[in-house]
């Protein structure tokens, strides 16, 4: 007869390694942006891109983390093909659908995360939903300035380092 604990524990694996892989997704493809936009002297926005990126690095060490906790063995897998040489005003509108999609599935790994009884994996969900939100303004607000402002908006852009 199966183990409802030993069932319930691989369901909360299944889906923290399921983020971890949107985890590792997310880095390369903001990584990518950064040195895109870098490239392209748009020094102001690499930054703000790079420093998700990291954020996300820290999320994925997080998940990775807590399915060590659970004797889970943390996925490598990255969670799509990163898309390259995107053009500035294809980044942030780009960048906010992923972020709303992670949104959507966070919350709904967080529910599962309950529903099989493990609240520390659901806190943990809690808390990364917080900061994927931040991310996902950050993008929509950008693409909402460069939709309106375009040119004059990216000009003030230009100039200065991504770190």
């Amino acid at each position: 007869m199966p183990n409802k604990q030993n069932d319930q524990r691989k369901n909360v694996i299944e889906v923290l390694n399921k983020a971890r892989s949107m985890e590792l997704y997310a880095i390369i493809q903001y990584m990518n942006q950064h040195y895109g936009l870098d490239d392209a002297d748009y020094g102001k926005l690499a930054s703000e891109v790079k420093k998700v990126a990291i954020e996300e690095m820290k999320h994925a060490e997080a998940f990775a983390e807590r399915i060590k906790d659970i004797d889970g063995e943390p996925t490598t897998e990255i969670d799509g093909k990163p898309v390259r040489g995107q053009a500035v005003e294809k980044v942030f509108p780009f960048d906010a659908d992923v972020e709303a999609d992670t949104l959507v599935k966070y919350n709904e790994f967080m529910k599962i995360c309950r529903d099989n009884n493990d609240s520390v994996s659901a806190t943990l969900f809690e808390k990364i939903i917080v900061d994927e939100q931040k991310h996902f303004n950050y993008f929509d607000d950008t693409n909402t300035h460069i939709s309106k402002l375009g040119n004059s908006f990216l000009a003030r852009m230009t100039g200065g380092s991504a770190d």
